[in-house]
This record gives C-alpha cells, structure tokens and sequence, in this order.
C-alpha cells in the first residue's frame, strides 16, 4: 500500500512539471480567417447550454468555428462528446475550460482526444485531482499548448467578437473566482458566460470598468447566491439569464437570494434543470430560445 502511494505521489509530481513546463511556454496566436470561413458564414449564432447536470457545458457556434466553454463532470464525458458530434463538429477552433473544478472540466479530456483542436485556455492555477491531470496528459498529448486568460484578450468567432473579462488577480482563495469569464458580441446581440465566478470576481470586473452590458447573462455559479450580486446583475442588465444546475441537486441550486434579484429584475430564466439543453439563437439583431422561459422557483428554501 505504501510503495502505491508513492508511486502515485510520483505521478502528481510529474504532471505539475508537465504543467507548468506548458504555461512557460504558453502564447497566445491568432486565428486568421480563410476562404473557408468566409463561404460558410451562417447567419446565426447558436449557443446550445448543454444540459449535464450539476454542470457546465456550453458550445457556441457561427460560420466554420465554435468554441466549448467547459465539459460537464467525468461521467459525462460521453454525453458532450456525442452531442458536440451530433451538432457536425469535427474541430474546436476554441476551448475553454474555466477553472479546475470537476463539474466543468470533467469530460474536456475526451472531448482533446475525439475532436481537432485549436486553442486551449486555461486559468494560472493547477489542481491536484485526476481529473486535473486527464485534462493535462491529454493536452500534452496532442502537442498543444496552454493559453492563458488576460483580461482584455479579444478574439474571433466566425463573425463573432470575444473579450476575455476575468480572472483579474493572479491568487484567489477559492477555486471559482479563478474563471474565465468571456463575452461574446454578435451584431447588436451580447452574451455573458461566468463560469462560477463568485462575488470577488465580480467586484474585481466592476472595479475595472469592463462593460458588462449583455441581453444574455449565464448565471455564476449554478444560481449559487455567492455569485450574480445586485451591482453585478444592475450592471449586466441581461434580458435573460441561463442556470446551469442539476435538478434536484444536493446544494439548492439555484438559491432563493439569485432567483429572488432575477424575478425583482424582471429578467426571463431559463433552466436546464426544467428544461434540458436549452438553444439560444441570435441572428445579430434578435435572440430566440427553443425552450419557454422557466419559473423562479429555488431548490432551497
């Protein structure tokens, strides 16, 4: 049992060095639109919130290129990779796996080894779980490299623009508030995506001055009331706001305090744990669902 554990402590230390040997060599590049790109430019941006769960999992797609904001937890690994390849993907032009957290990178192993990838990011923190470590041998794998999320970062999404907002520190004390949090402008339209950022890292977005303004907002944290606060939500001003949560979840989610500040606001909710994967269309000027907004009712009381 002993000589199990060392060897298994060897293991950890060899995939920290892997690690960190990636992000000293981390850059950020630039995609550069083709031919390609340009005659198979939709008219749409799709957002499918694809429901694992007690999880995130999030493909955007417009034109050519998507990108994948989490991948939900290990056991739903599967579940993504068959729904992503359903939608026709062949290559993830963007990856995104917000913090270390097993409900958000659990399956993004699989996802590096089923599909062409182009960029990953990732947050400046390691984690000392397997689940950490599937999502970095399989990076390392493929030869790819770690980008990391500066604040202020702007990208392409087939004609969509990207501006990573967060995370703004280089430590934080809980694990959420090292997401990445991303908007992403399509014509007139703008989403939100959060991750679980909590209220640190919203204050910090504030602080800056970041415009935050969207029509759509991904709720922060599963409808946790340590995320989405009042300056936040005042400030964002969504038209409407997407949870993330499992139904019947151990920890409540969403919280009576989020649903509470959203139904105040007048802000439409839609929720995977009422209604499944939930589609959001944008064709630049105006946003539908697939799906009948949801109640505001909470898990706990």
């Amino acid at each position: 049992m002993k000589q199990k554990i060392r060897n298994n402590f060897a293991v950890i230390v060899i995939l920290l060095a892997l690690f960190f040997t990636f992000l000293a060599g981390c850059g950020i590049s630039v995609h550069v639109p083709t031919e390609k790109d340009s005659q198979t430019a939709s008219s749409e941006l799709k957002v499918h919130f694809i429901d694992v769960g007690q999880a995130d999992s999030i493909l955007i797609m417009n034109g050519s290129q998507s990108m994948l904001i989490d991948a939900g937890n290990n056991d739903d690994e599967k579940l993504v990779v068959d729904y992503l390849k359903e939608q026709g993907i062949s290559k993830l032009d963007y990856v995104i796996g917000t913090h270390p957290h097993e409900d958000h990178i659990g399956g993004l192993d699989a996802v590096i080894d089923n599909f062409a990838i182009g960029q990953v990011y990732l947050p400046n923190v390691p984690h000392t779980t397997k689940t950490f470590f599937d999502v970095v041998e399989a990076i390392r794998k493929k030869d790819l490299k770690i980008t990391l999320p500066m604040p202020g970062t702007t990208f392409n999404l087939g004609e969509g623009a990207c501006t990573i907002l967060a995370p703004n520190s280089d430590s934080y004390e809980d694990l959420n508030n090292y997401s990445i949090v991303i908007k992403v402008e399509y014509g007139d339209t703008v989403f939100l995506f959060t991750g679980d950022a909590e209220k640190e890292s919203e204050t910090e977005m504030l602080k800056k001055g970041y415009d935050l303004t969207a029509d759509v907002l991904k709720i922060g944290h599963h409808g946790s009331s340590f995320s989405t606060t009042e300056d936040f939500l005042n400030k964002v001003n969504p038209q409407y706001a997407v949870i993330m949560c499992g139904k019947g979840n151990s920890y409540g989610h969403p919280h009576r305090e989020t649903m509470n500040r959203l139904k105040n606001k007048g802000i439409k909710v839609y929720r995977t744990d009422e209604s499944g994967t939930i589609v959001c269309s944008s064709d630049g000027k105006n946003i539908s669902f697939n799906v009948e907004p949801g109640s505001y009712l909470k898990e706990r009381e």
